[in-house]
């Protein structure tokens, strides 16, 4: 089965460009990692300013994630999407423009007053900056909602502080998501993001072992996204803008190669046929089907694969 979804695709800008586009503006500030339930309420505010007001809705974002360049040591190993796939996810919430700051020491140091007269002389038809209501910025942290408010008031823009987002009694954070997805909770992921969790990667050409095998895979080398526990998985993988059903096994393929060989996501699609070699494919974790073994030979390990591809097509079947 094939599932057709459609989604704008917005290109990561240099906040420098901000200045050649037109506004109004209305501003979403933030990290915004993987997009989830709480960063899509502070965005919502920035869209519906844009639709209600005119003019446009725009994330700002920072890349690398500033805690990997303030505190490396306390950096996630992972993140919950990729800048280019964080862009995609803005695109189908109703965001205009993507606008990136790079986040390296020379920014780190700039004081909160610096980064808002910056916002205000490349943006000066700046309209709304929509904010988690505890969001710090600038050196020290020294900047937050008041001093928004304040220089909002001087250059004529509103500035909207929301509330965090709270599912299961907790508030909902990336580590939370993080966390669920480590131990295999996709459901719960899912329910924090607001969407089912995928991640993006590019089509390496191998062996063509699967090929060999009967079943002709593609081999993912994903990109710095969290990934759940190795094994067997049924997936639904996007081939340009078509999703097809799969099966995939995530881990090192121990029965083919050594055990330090890097973590590889190999996927079969269902009903699909083509190259697929240096394409970029996001890919839905759907249902754990078994853990990641090591087969004594090629032939039971073509008769295993064959049993989960079964099992991965038997409920779609019926369905």
């Amino acid at each position: 089965m094939a599932l057709s979804i459609c989604r704008v695709t917005l290109r990561p800008r240099n906040i420098e460009e901000i200045a050649g586009f037109p506004g109004p503006w209305h501003l979403a500030l933030g990290v915004f990692d993987g997009v989830h339930g709480g960063h899509r309420e502070v965005i919502r505010r920035a869209v519906q300013g844009a639709r209600r007001d005119g003019g446009k809705a725009a994330v700002v974002t920072f890349d690398p994630h500033p805690i990997r360049v303030l505190a490396p040591d306390k950096a996630p190993s992972r993140l919950l999407a990729s800048l280019d796939h964080k862009a995609q996810i803005l695109g189908s919430v109703g965001v205009d423009e993507l606008f990136v700051i790079r986040f390296d020491k020379i920014f780190a140091a700039l004081k909160a007053e610096g980064f808002i007269e910056m916002l205000c002389r490349l943006s000066p038809d700046l309209r709304r900056i929509a904010v988690g209501e505890d969001w710090r910025f600038g050196a020290a942290r020294r900047g937050d909602v008041a001093m928004l408010e304040r220089f909002g008031q001087v250059h004529g823009f509103v500035v909207e502080p929301v509330a965090p987002v709270i599912q299961a009694g907790e508030r909902i954070s990336s580590t939370r998501i993080r966390q669920a997805i480590r131990d295999g909770n996709l459901a719960a992921a899912a329910e924090m993001l607001g969407r089912n969790y995928t991640v993006t990667g590019s089509v390496l050409e191998g062996r063509k072992l699967g090929r060999t095998l009967g079943f002709p895979t593609a081999n993912i080398l994903t990109a710095d996204e969290q990934l759940p526990p190795d094994g067997v998985w049924v997936v639904c993988a996007k081939v340009a803008n078509t999703w097809y059903q799969g099966v995939a096994n995530l881990g090192r393929r121990p029965t083919v190669e050594q055990p330090d060989a890097p973590r590889l996501l190999e996927t079969h699609l269902f009903d699909f046929s083509g190259d697929l070699y240096g394409s970029s494919l996001e890919v839905e974790f759907v249902r754990f089907v078994r853990g990641e073994r090591k087969f004594a030979s090629l032939d039971e390990l073509r008769e295993a694969i064959g049993e989960d591809v079964a099992a991965a097509r038997a409920p779609a079947a019926a369905e």
